[in-house]
C-alpha cells in the first residue's frame, strides 16, 4: 500500500517474524485497526529474519526460553514451515560431557525428548562427520528447521483477511511523538498516523527507533558469521533442503547444518564485531541486505579450519567452495535474554526485541496475550524490559555485556558464574570496609554485594565438623565453605550483612493508602510502624512481585524489594499512578545493614538510647532510632530466621553505621556474612521464598502457602483469580526436599517419582528445583519444589536428576513450615 491511514489502534514496526507475529495474535485477540510498518520490501525486508539460519534447537536451561522455543515450534508446524531434522550437539571436550548430562536434566525438566549418544551413532545419523574427534553427544530428535519468511507472509495473509491488518511496506519511520508520557503519533516518509500503541519489533534498529519517542532498548546489533560451501555432491543427492541432523560443535562455539546442497558453517568462536544502529547500511547502499554485511575471512579463518577436522570429507569435495559468506546481524542484549514488554520510559510503546527465530512466533503470542489481557501464560520475568536499571540501558553497558557474553553463547555458564565486564557501578558506603575484610563480590542490579569474607576462614576451623566439603569442581564452583561458616556464626552469636541493594520507594499522598492497598495482597490499613509483607499478583493471580511495606504515616508507605527486581517493581508500583499520589524512589540514597543473631539486641542497644527490648520493639514493627547520631529507620523482621533488625540509614552516614556497629560486636563475636547466608542458606532453612525462582506469575500464593487466612474486603489487582485459587483445590504445593547424598544440585533440576518418570501436575507444570542450598542449621542440603498433590507427602522419597545422575531425595516440608526453628521463637524473641 502507498497511503497510510491517519490513525490506527496500533502500529507495529518491523516485518520479521517477531512483527508478523505480533499483528498475527493481535488480530486473533480482537484486535482491528492493526497498521505493520517496515522500510524495506515484502517478503524480505532485510532484517535478520532474511538471512538466519533458521534452525530450532528447542533445549535451554532457561524454562521461560524454552517455553517460548516450544510455542514457536508449535506454530511454525502449524503453519506448514517447519522441518524436523533432529539436532546435535557434539562434544570434543571432557567440560562438555559433563554439560550434557545438565542438559538431559534440562530437557527432562521442560518435557523435551533428548537422550545422551555415543560417537558411533552420531556416525550414523551424520556420516559424512569424523567421529573420531567426539566423544559423545546430545541429541534431539525434535530439532528442526523452519521458513520465518514464509510463516510471516501466511500470518500477515490471515490477519489481513480477517480485516484486521494494513500493512505499509518501504515506509520509513522518521519519528514517534508522545503527549503527556504516552505515544501519540507515527511520523513517517508517507505521511503521520496517529495512534496511542506502538510496538517496536523492528530487530537491530530498535534502539534507533525507541530513541525516536524517548526511550532505550538495550541491545546492540553483533556479527554472527556464516559461510555455505558447495557443491557437495553427498547433499545434493538428497533433493532436500535438509535431510540430517544439524550439527552443534558445541567446543568450537560452531554450527554446521546442510542446506540444499551445500553445508552451511556458523561461528561464535570468533571476536565479538558489534556495530550501531544508526551505522547499519540503507537497503539501496547494501549489496545484499542492510543485514548481510562484507565477509571478514580473516575472523572466521580459525574456525574454518575447525570445520574441515569435522567435516573433511564433504568441505574438502573438489569442485566445492564458499558459494556464500555474510557477516550476518543479530541482537544483543546485555543479559543475553529478549527485551518484551511495555518500555519503562514511555506508556504505549512496546518492546518485542532481541528475539531469535526459535522464539519469534512465541514472543508475538505472549507480547499479545501481555497488550491485550495485562499479563502472559508464560512467565517472562527475565525477559521483562523494564528488568534493567538506568546504567544498564546505556550504550556503555549493553556493548561492554555484549562483547563479553557473545563467545558464551554456546559456552558452558555456570548458574552462578559472574560478570566481568562494566563492573563496580553501584558501591554501598562499607564497600571499602568490605574490600578490606577480603568480601568476595557477586552482582545484582549493578550492586557489588558481598558472597562471602575471606577474613572468616578461621571460622572453617571452628566449625570444621558442620561443614561438607564439595567433592566436585562444578558443585563447588563461584561457591565456599565460608558461606557455612558464615551461617553458623551467625546463628551462634551475631552477623552483619549489607543489604544496600534493596530497592526502596514511598508512596504520600491522600491517595496513597488505596493506590498500596489496589497493589498489595494483604490488608495495608494498618497502624503506624507496622511491617507487612505482601505478594504483589498480576490479573491473572500469578505473583509480580514479593514486597515489604513499611506504614511510616496514616498517608506514607515505604516499599522495599530486592535489587534484582527493583526496576520491574518500580514499573509497575507507577503505573497508572493516581493524581493525588507521589512517587520516589530512594534507592540510591538509602543504605542498609541488616543485623541478626542471638546477640543482635545486645550490640543494637549498647549504641542507641532507644528501646530495643522485645517490648519496646516488637517484631513486624518498624520505627525511628538514633544510632551514633545516625537517624536510622530499623525494621524487626528477618529472612534469615533470627533476632535482629534491618537498619535504614542516610546514604552519607552509612559509613558511620557500620563502623559503630563493627565495633559495638566485638565483644558478641560479630562477623561479617555475605549474601550467601542471606539469600541462601538462611532463606532455605526458613522454607521463604524467592521472587523469580519459587514466585513467578505461573504459580499463585495458594499453591506457594502463602495465602493469608482472610481476603480483604478492598480491591486488589488480581483479587478475582485470588479467590478462585482459594475455592480450588490446588494442582500443586511448594516443598522443601532434602538431598539423601552428598552432591549439590543448582537449580532447575527435574524432580522424579521412584521409578523416574517425569511429574507434572494436574496443569501440566513440572516438578523441577526451584532453589537449592545448603542448610548448615539442620545439616541437609535443601531444594525447593512444587509438588502435585498425590507427592507432596512428608517423608516420601523422590529423585532429582543432577548432572546425568540421579540421587534420592525426601520431601522434609509440605508447605510453608520451616525446617529450622519452625515456631519462629528465635526471631521473635
Amino acid at each position: 500500500m502507498t497511503n497510510l491511514p491517519n490513525s490506527a489502534k496500533v502500529v507495529v514496526i518491523g516485518a520479521g517474524i517477531v512483527g508478523n507475529s505480533v499483528s498475527y495474535h493481535l488480530a486473533e485477540r480482537g484486535w482491528r485497526d492493526i497498521l505493520l510498518l517496515d522500510k524495506g520490501p515484502l517478503p524480505d525486508p532485510g532484517g535478520s529474519t532474511g538471512h538466519a539460519s533458521n534452525f530450532i534447537f528447542p533445549v535451554d536451561h532457561s524454562k521461560e526460553l524454552t517455553a517460548l522455543t516450544l510455542d514457536s515450534m508449535a506454530q511454525y508446524e502449524k503453519f506448514g514451515t517447519l522441518t524436523t531434522c533432529g539436532g546435535i550437539e557434539v562434544a570434543r571436550e571432557p567440560a562438555r560431557v559433563e554439560e550434557f548430562g545438565r542438559r538431559m536434566a534440562s530437557a527432562t525438566s521442560w518435557g523435551v525428548p533428548a537422550e545422551i549418544i555415543t560417537p558411533d551413532r552420531i556416525a550414523e545419523l551424520v556420516p559424512y562427520l569424523d567421529k573420531n574427534l567426539l566423544l559423545s553427544g546430545f541429541w534431539t530428535p525434535s530439532a528442526a528447521v523452519v521458513d520465518p519468511l514464509r510463516t510471516g507472509a501466511l500470518m500477515r495473509e490471515h490477519a489481513t483477511a480477517l480485516g484486521a491488518l494494513r500493512i505499509g511496506a518501504q515506509t520509513e519511520v522518521l519519528g514517534i511523538e508522545t503527549r503527556a508520557g504516552r505515544v501519540s503519533l507515527v511520523r513517517t516518509d508517507k505521511g503521520d498516523v496517529e495512534t496511542d500503541t506502538v510496538v517496536i519489533a523492528c530487530g537491530v534498529w530498535s534502539p534507533r527507533i525507541a530513541r525516536l519517542a524517548g526511550a532505550s532498548i538495550p541491545l546492540t546489533p553483533a556479527v554472527h558469521q556464516m559461510i555455505d560451501v558447495g557443491p557437495i555432491p553427498e547433499l545434493a543427492a538428497t533433493n532436500t533442503e535438509i535431510a540430517f541432523p544439524i550439527v552443534r560443535d558445541m567446543d568450537t562455539l560452531m554450527y554446521e547444518r546442510q542446506s540444499g546442497a551445500d553445508l552451511e558453517v556458523g561461528s561464535y568462536a570468533h571476536r565479538p564485531i558489534l556495530h550501531e544502529p544508526d551505522d547499519i547500511p540503507s537497503i539501496a547502499a547494501s549489496p545484499l541486505s542492510p543485514t548481510q554485511l562484507p565477509f571478514t575471512a580473516d575472523d572466521f579463518d580459525p574456525q574454518m579450519q575447525d570445520a574441515l577436522d569435522l567435516f573433511p570429507q564433504v568441505l574438502a569435495t573438489p569442485g566445492a567452495g564458499v558459494r556464500h559468506a555474510i557477516n550476518g546481524l543479530l541482537s544483543l542484549t546485555p543479559d543475553g535474554s529478549p527485551l518484551l514488554g511495555e518500555t519503562p520510559e514511555v506508556a504505549g510503546l512496546w518492546s518485542a526485541a532481541a528475539v531469535w527465530i526459535k522464539e519469534g512466533p512465541g514472543v508475538g503470542r505472549m507480547v499479545a496475550q501481555w497488550m491485550t489481557e495485562g499479563h502472559t501464560e508464560i512467565d517472562l520475568h527475565g525477559a521483562d524490559i523494564a528488568r534493567f536499571y538506568p546504567h544498564q540501558r546505556t550504550s556503555y553497558h549493553v556493548r561492554a555485556r555484549a562483547s563479553e557474553g557473545f563467545n558464551k553463547t554456546y559456552g558452558i555458564v555456570h548458574p552462578r558464574e559472574q560478570w566481568s565486564s562494566n563492573r563496580g557501578q553501584r558501591l554501598s558506603p562499607f564497600h571499602q570496609r568490605e574490600v578490606t575484610l577480603g568480601a568476595e563480590f557477586f552482582e545484582v542490579g549493578g550492586w557489588e554485594r558481598p558472597q562471602w569474607y575471606e577474613s572468616n576462614r578461621p571460622l572453617l576451623d571452628e566449625y570444621a565438623d558442620r561443614i561438607a566439603d564439595r567433592q566436585h569442581e562444578w558443585d563447588a564452583r563461584w561457591w565456599s565453605p565460608i558461606s557455612t561458616a558464615e551461617h553458623l556464626a551467625m546463628r551462634d552469636r551475631v552477623a552483619m550483612i549489607d543489604l544496600t541493594a534493596f530497592a526502596q520507594f514511598e508512596f504520600a499522598g491522600p491517595g496513597a493508602l488505596d493506590h498500596v492497598q489496589n497493589l498489595a495482597v494483604a490488608q495495608l490499613d494498618r497502624p503506624v510502624g507496622r511491617l507487612v509483607y505482601t505478594p504483589l499478583l498480576g490479573p491473572a493471580g500469578g505473583f509480580r512481585g514479593d514486597v515489604t511495606f513499611v506504614r511510616l504515616a496514616h498517608d506514607r508507605f515505604r516499599v522495599v524489594t530486592g535489587g534484582a527486581d527493583g526496576a520491574r517493581d518500580r514499573k509497575w508500583f507507577t503505573d497508572n499512578l493516581p493524581g493525588d499520589v507521589t512517587f520516589a524512589d530512594l534507592t540510591s540514597s538509602v543504605c542498609t545493614v541488616g543485623l541478626w543473631g542471638p546477640r543482635a539486641r545486645d550490640v543494637l542497644a549498647s549504641v542507641t538510647d532507644d528501646d530495643v527490648t522485645n517490648e519496646g520493639f516488637p517484631f513486624g514493627t518498624g520505627r525511628w532510632i538514633t544510632v551514633a547520631g545516625v537517624p536510622v529507620l530499623a525494621l524487626r523482621l528477618s529472612y534469615v530466621g533470627e533476632l535482629g533488625w534491618e537498619l535504614h540509614a542516610p546514604f552519607e552516614q552509612g559509613l558511620r553505621l557500620w563502623d559503630t556497629l563493627w565495633e559495638a560486636g566485638q565483644p558478641h563475636g560479630v562477623v561479617p556474612a555475605g549474601i550467601g547466608v542471606y539469600g541462601t542458606t538462611g532463606r532455605l532453612e526458613k522454607g521463604y521464598r524467592l521472587m523469580g525462582a519459587e514466585l513467578d506469575s505461573e504459580y499463585d500464593p495458594v499453591e506457594a502457602d502463602l495465602a493469608l487466612p482472610k481476603v480483604k474486603s478492598q480491591p486488589f489487582i488480581g483479587k478475582e483469580a485470588y479467590l478462585e485459587a482459594r475455592a480450588r483445590d490446588r494442582a500443586a504445593v511448594l516443598c522443601t526436599l532434602t538431598m539423601d547424598e552428598r552432591r549439590y544440585p543448582q537449580g532447575g533440576e527435574p524432580i522424579l517419582t521412584p521409578t523416574g518418570e517425569r511429574i507434572t501436575d494436574a496443569k501440566g507444570r513440572p516438578s523441577y528445583v526451584t532453589s537449592a542450598g545448603a542448610g548448615p542449621s539442620v545439616g541437609a542440603y535443601l531444594l525447593m519444589a512444587y509438588l502435585p498433590p498425590r507427592h507432596a507427602v512428608e517423608g516420601e522419597g523422590l529423585l532429582v536428576e543432577y548432572m546425568g545422575t540421579r540421587y534420592p531425595v525426601t520431601v522434609a516440608r509440605v508447605g510453608r513450615r520451616p525446617l529450622f526453628d519452625p515456631a519462629d521463637d528465635r526471631m521473635k524473641a
